[in-house]
């Protein structure tokens, strides 16, 4: 029993050792690329798992490669996986590329899958361009009129321009910038109506596709309508402006007018004020005149007889009908 122990500890050992030889020597995946013409010695495959790259995604991409035609080298994939990049993506782009005859090289495609971009929707979209619609962009024509437009622009990509170049919302704005320059340019909204293609040609004509990633096949007026009377609206608009600072300004005449009819009615207090301050120097002036003799008792009486004469007078001019039943 003990020896029976022993040897099945030994064929686990024997196991486990073959294990780990086969995992760090790929001899399945060393055989598979031999037979693939795919030149690759098993110390590097070693030095691979060494390395922290996976051997197969280096060897597969290898033999994919040669089987398209291309000759790729194993360093320059192992440096593009350390790099971050994506391996197998890169050697299905550069396939694609060579069968649809696209100029496209390893370095230029490596760079552009660092970059962060799919460089192999890139080839794709080269070979069948991409259709993207526009946001609904509004518009005012000359006449006042509002135009509500959407379009769509037909793009390829643009292998040289994928580094460095703008994306997909640089191009949306531009042409949305385009539609709304062609319609303010247009002398009435009835004209863009009949020739919606016009604005396609003018917005097509400024090349909106420069130092961006794509080149614009076509752009096409998807939807135009008809929006507000902008013109009507900012007319009313300034009508009442106008008609609130016209109001404004009459109350502040008002308000200067009451001002000085209150500065009037303060000055006529005064000048009352004064009156009767004045009226009030007499009673003392008679008895000064009185007591220096200047005034007799009969003068006195006769100035009585004057005020009251003055006094009966203003009565009758005051209340008329007094005069015509005294005269009856």
């Amino acid at each position: 029993m003990e020896g029976m122990y022993v040897y099945v500890a030994l064929g686990v050992g024997v196991i486990f050792l073959l294990w780990i030889l086969l995992y760090f020597i790929p001899v399945g995946l060393w055989f598979t690329a031999l037979v693939s013409d795919v030149r690759i010695s098993l110390l590097q495959l070693v030095l691979m798992r060494w390395r922290k790259v996976p051997p197969s995604v280096i060897v597969n991409s290898l033999i994919t490669s040669t089987k398209a035609g291309l000759s790729l080298k194993r360093d320059d994939l192992e440096a593009h996986y350390l790099a971050g990049g994506r391996v197998q993506k890169v050697v299905m782009a550069l396939i694609s590329a060579e069968k649809a005859n696209i100029v496209l090289d390893f370095k230029t495609a490596t760079a552009i899958d660092l970059a962060g971009r799919d460089v192999l929707e890139a080839v794709q979209m080269s070979v069948n361009p991409k259709v993207i619609d526009t946001k609904r962009v509004a518009a005012v024509a000359k006449d006042g009129i509002q135009l509500i437009a959407m379009a769509r622009v037909t793009v390829r990509a643009n292998i040289q321009q994928l580094v460095g170049g703008a994306g997909e919302e640089t191009v949306l704005a531009r042409v949305g910038e385009g539609i709304v320059s062609s319609i303010g340019s247009a002398a009435s909204h009835k004209s863009v109506l009949e020739n919606p293609d016009s604005i396609s040609k003018v917005v097509l004509n400024k090349g909106l596709d420069s130092g961006t990633a794509f080149e614009i096949l076509s752009i096409d007026i998807a939807d135009i309508d008809i929006g507000k009377n902008i013109g009507a609206e900012l007319q009313m608009d300034q009508a009442n402006a106008d008609k609130n600072i016209a109001q404004a300004k009459a109350e502040e005449r008002r308000a200067m007018a009451v001002a000085n009819e209150q500065e009037m009615k303060a000055k006529a207090q005064e000048a009352r004020a004064i009156v009767i301050l004045a009226e009030a120097e007499i009673p003392k002036a008679i008895a000064e005149s009185f007591r220096s003799g200047n005034l007799g008792i009969m003068d006195y009486y006769k100035f009585k007889n004057i005020q009251a004469d003055t006094s009966m007078r203003e009565s009758i001019a005051q209340n008329p009908t007094i005069e015509g039943e005294s005269i009856k």
